[in-house]
């Protein structure tokens, strides 16, 4: 299984914190992001843009990261600052 969280106002948009999905399902970032898609229009919405930041065990990575079981994937907004 990998662990996928969603922090800050994604956390809030989904009403979601965190699921599990098949490690069978998915080999990369990208392939979990279509798979989140698929869940709702909001959903869809969220993880077709572009400026959304992953993170895998702690490390920002691309969409084209590999996961593997028992990996935890982040998905949270871009980071504004000033």
């Amino acid at each position: 299984m990998i662990k996928i969280v969603f922090f800050a106002a994604l956390r809030e948009q989904l009403d979601c914190a965190e699921l599990s999905l098949s490690a069978d399902k998915a080999k990369t970032v990208n392939d979990i992001k279509l798979l989140l898609s698929d869940k709702s229009a909001q959903w869809q919405q969220i993880f077709s843009n572009a400026s959304l930041l992953a993170a895998v065990n702690h490390d920002m990575v691309a969409g084209d990261h590999l996961v593997k079981s028992g990996d935890e994937v982040a998905f949270f907004p871009p980071v504004t600052g000033g």
